[in-house]
């Protein structure tokens, strides 16, 4: 056991070099790994629970008691991103099959997959819950509303459906996490979760490396076009990252709001999108769409860790001038 959470932590300090490992199997070897991806719903339970160790009762109700950081969340992702990808996606691209496939990437849910990168990087659970939950409640409403005014399209979003995966994955599980934290005085937090951690880290490999399986038939049968989607992808996936961090450095977060924030904003549930494109959209509107897994999971790792830094090196830069300031004080005083 002490070997596994070893192996987890060195995991966890190591995401950016992980991620694109873990793509990379998912594609090459995508035949021998799908037929696991069924288990991917299970491991999201297991991780949820446990980030929601971390989050006491009194916490959630202060973030629907405060819920201005929780609404620019909303806003940013449901308004201004879907807006940003129209705009950029018509400037880039003449086919409208693939700007349509852009605005399903950045109109879609928050994914629950944030929340695995909320804990790891020890953000506001209680937030990245929220966030979450609100947004896929929202999204039967939000995403035909959107698409119909942005794209002129007529969608029909399979609530049932996106509503049974959230009760699953997030909802129950958070419930429970929350309800043993609280009963055990703290336990579950101080105890089961440092225990759980580590293991989840190596879930989350497990996780990214079957989710990867679906971009094997596009990476693989490389053409021009799917090369410039990728592209655009990946330079308007990292924008939504830094819109993140500007959203809350503009807010006056604190770093584990502005790590909440920066995923949420950052990262959508590609599975809704893959299933609304192919649906109503088929064709190319589906590449955008899957090209957002190959870039999201990477991008988020080295956002985590580059948070991480800057936070580390202001604490370092404001704990130098308090000391400064202190001696300073001490020898006027003498």
């Amino acid at each position: 056991m002490e070997q596994v959470k070893r192996l987890g932590n060195f995991v966890g300090a190591h995401m950016p070099v992980f991620m694109p490992i873990c793509i990379a199997l998912g594609i090459l070897l995508s035949e021998q790994v799908t037929p696991y991806k069924g288990i991917v719903p299970y491991l999201f339970t297991i991780i949820t629970f446990q980030g929601s160790l971390n989050t006491t009762l009194r916490q959630v109700a202060h973030t629907f008691r405060h819920p201005a950081k929780l609404l620019a969340i909303l806003v940013t992702t449901t308004v201004i991103m879907p807006i940003l990808a129209r705009v950029c996606g018509g400037l880039v691209f003449s086919d409208p099959e693939i700007v349509t496939g852009i605005v399903i990437e950045y109109t879609i849910p928050v994914a629950v997959v944030s929340f695995m990168w909320i804990d790891m990087y020890h953000g506001n659970a209680s937030l990245g819950l929220a966030a979450i939950l609100v947004s896929t409640v929202l999204a039967p409403f939000s995403i035909p509303l959107v698409l119909h005014l942005l794209m002129g399209a007529s969608v029909h979003v399979d609530s049932a459906s996106m509503m049974q995966d959230l009760v699953f994955m997030i909802a129950i599980p958070a419930i429970i996490g929350v309800a043993l934290n609280e009963f055990s005085h703290g336990w579950g937090h101080e105890k089961l979760s440092p225990n759980l951690g580590p293991i989840c880290r190596l879930l989350t490999l497990i996780i990214v490396t079957c989710n990867a399986t679906g971009l094997a038939e596009y990476v693989l049968n490389f053409d021009i076009v799917v090369l410039q989607v990728a592209l655009f992808i990946l330079v308007f996936a990292l924008a939504g990252f830094l819109l993140g961090i500007g959203v809350a450095r503009l807010m006056g977060a604190s770093t584990p709001e502005m790590l909440s924030i920066t995923f949420c904003v950052g990262l959508r549930n590609i599975s809704s999108g893959a299933v609304i494109a192919a649906q109503f959209f088929p064709g190319a509107a589906i590449i955008p769409v899957m090209m957002g897994t190959l870039f999201q999971q990477i991008i988020a790792a080295f956002c985590g860790s580059a948070i991480e830094r800057l936070t580390a090196d202001d604490r370092a830069a404001r704990e130098k001038r308090l000391a400064g300031a202190k001696k300073a004080l001490k020898e006027k005083r003498r």
